[in-house]
């Protein structure tokens, strides 16, 4: 559902995966390219592991988590 003033844009923030943006969606990165997402959910990739970033590729869950010494 499209962003409009009554109904603001909603983001999903997980900690351990990406961001989760209602479509459609502009990101823009570091250089100024511009990637488009006409999805109605778009999963935006915060631990620059996706081979296909700014998207999530789910690549974070190959992330193993130190144990406690």
């Amino acid at each position: 559902m499209p962003s409009t003033p009554e109904r603001p844009r909603r983001v999903t923030v997980d900690r351990d995966g990406p961001l989760l943006v209602e479509g459609p969606v502009d990101v823009v990165d570091e250089d100024g390219t511009v990637h488009t997402s006409c999805r109605f959910r778009t999963a935006i990739c915060t631990c620059r592991r996706s081979r296909i970033y700014p998207w999530c590729d789910t690549s974070h869950r190959r992330r193993t988590k130190r144990e406690a010494p």
